[in-house]
C-alpha cells in the first residue's frame, strides 16, 4: 500500500498536477480544492488511489474524500510536497467562487447569508414543536390539550414559545447581521439595520391585513406607510446591499480620523430612509406576489406544486440552500 505522501502525490496528479490548484484546504474527511481547470481532473485515475473513497464537485470547489484523521496527514504532506500553502476555508470558498456561473454565484450568497442563522431558526422551530405538542388539542386527551388538563404547566409553555419565537420575531435582526457581513459591510450595522425594520412603534405586518387604518409618516407631502416587516426576507435582504454598498463608498472618501462618527450615521440614516419609502414597500409587494403564486399553484393543482419544489430541491441541495427549507420541513 502506498504511502501517504505516495497517495498525495497521485491525487495532484490525478487532479491536473500542481498547476491546476488555485487553492486548497481541507475538513473533518474530504480535500477540498479550487482547480483552475476541472476537465483536467482524471476522475477514473483519482478514485483508483486506495486512500480515495470518493470525488465529486460541488460550489466550484472539487472535493476528494478520504476519511477522518487520515485526511490531516495526506493534506500535510501534499502541502510538503507541492508548496501548496495552508489555505482557509474562506479563501477556498473565493478561489472556488470564480469557476461558478452568475446564477450559482447568487444561489451561493444566499446560501452563505442563510447557513450562519440556520441553527437558530431550526432550534426555533424544534422549540415551537414542543410548545405544539404541549398545547394542541388530541394528542394526549380527547378535545383538550395538555395544559387544559394540567394548568399549572400553561406558563412553562407560554415561556417556551416566547423563546422559540423570538428568532422568528427578530428574523430582519439575524438576516441583517449575516447580509450585511457577506456584503462586505458592518455585521452590527446589518443588525441595527434590521431590528430597525421591526421596530415595535412600526405597525406589525402579522397585522397588516386586518388594520383598519395604518399610520403614516408624512415626509413634506409624501405620505411613507409606518409598517414593520416580521417574518419577511427580502426586504432586509435588499436594505443590507445598500446598506454595505453605501458603508463602502463612504469609507473609501471620509478620513479614517472621522470615519466613526460619520461613517455609521449616514449609511443607516440613508438606508433607512430608503428602506421605508422605497426597498420595504417594493420588496413586500413582490414576496407577496411570490407567495400568492406558490400558495396558488398548491391549491390549484398540488401535483404541479409538489412537482416545482421537488424540482428544485435537488439543484438547491447541490448548492446547499436546501439547509434553509429544514426549519420549514420540520
Amino acid at each position: 500500500m502506498a504511502t501517504n505522501k505516495e497517495s498525495a502525490e497521485q491525487i495532484v496528479e490525478a487532479i491536473g498536477g500542481r498547476d491546476n490548484i488555485a487553492a486548497a484546504t481541507h475538513c473533518v474527511t474530504r480535500l477540498r480544492f479550487a482547480l483552475k481547470d476541472e476537465g483536467k481532473v482524471n476522475k477514473e485515475k483519482l478514485e483508483d488511489i486506495d486512500i480515495v473513497k470518493g470525488s465529486f464537485s460541488t460550489n466550484g470547489q472539487f472535493q476528494v474524500v478520504i476519511g477522518q484523521g487520515l485526511v490531516d496527514k495526506v493534506y500535510k504532506e501534499m502541502t510538503d510536497a507541492t508548496g501548496i500553502g495552508e489555505s482557509s476555508k474562506e479563501e477556498t470558498k473565493s478561489a472556488a467562487a470564480e469557476n461558478l456561473n452568475p446564477l450559482q454565484r447568487g444561489i451561493k450568497t444566499l446560501a452563505d447569508i442563510f447557513i450562519p442563522i440556520l441553527p437558530a431558526i431550526v432550534t426555533a422551530g424544534l422549540l415551537m414543536g414542543i410548545n405544539n405538542i404541549m398545547t394542541a388539542p388530541d394528542i394526549f386527551f380527547d378535545d383538550k390539550s395538555f395544559v387544559e388538563v394540567y394548568t399549572n404547566w400553561a406558563d412553562l409553555a407560554s415561556i417556551i414559545n416566547l423563546i422559540a419565537n423570538t428568532a422568528f420575531v427578530f428574523l430582519p435582526g439575524l438576516i441583517g447581521w449575516s447580509a450585511v457581513n457577506r456584503f462586505g459591510g458592518s455585521p452590527l450595522l446589518g443588525m441595527v439595520l434590521g431590528l430597525m425594520l421591526v421596530h415595535p412603534d412600526l405597525l406589525n405586518a402579522w397585522g397588516y391585513g386586518a388594520a383598519e387604518e395604518v399610520p403614516k409618516w408624512n415626509l413634506f407631502g409624501l405620505e411613507v406607510e409606518k409598517v414593520g416587516y416580521q417574518g419577511q426576507v427580502l426586504p432586509v435582504l435588499f436594505a443590507s446591499y445598500v446598506l454595505a454598498k453605501i458603508e463602502a463608498f463612504l469609507r473609501k472618501r471620509i478620513p479614517d480620523a472621522f470615519q466613526l462618527l460619520t461613517v455609521a450615521p449616514i449609511a443607516l440614516l440613508i438606508t433607512g430612509f430608503l428602506s421605508f419609502i422605497a426597498i420595504g414597500p417594493i420588496t413586500f409587494t413582490i414576496g407577496s406576489w411570490i407567495t400568492n403564486g406558490v400558495v396558488g399553484i398548491f391549491d390549484a393543482v398540488p401535483a404541479l406544486g409538489g412537482l416545482i419544489y421537488g424540482g428544485l430541491y435537488a439543484p438547491l441541495v447541490i448548492t446547499g440552500m436546501h439547509h434553509t427549507f429544514l426549519a420549514v420541513d420540520l
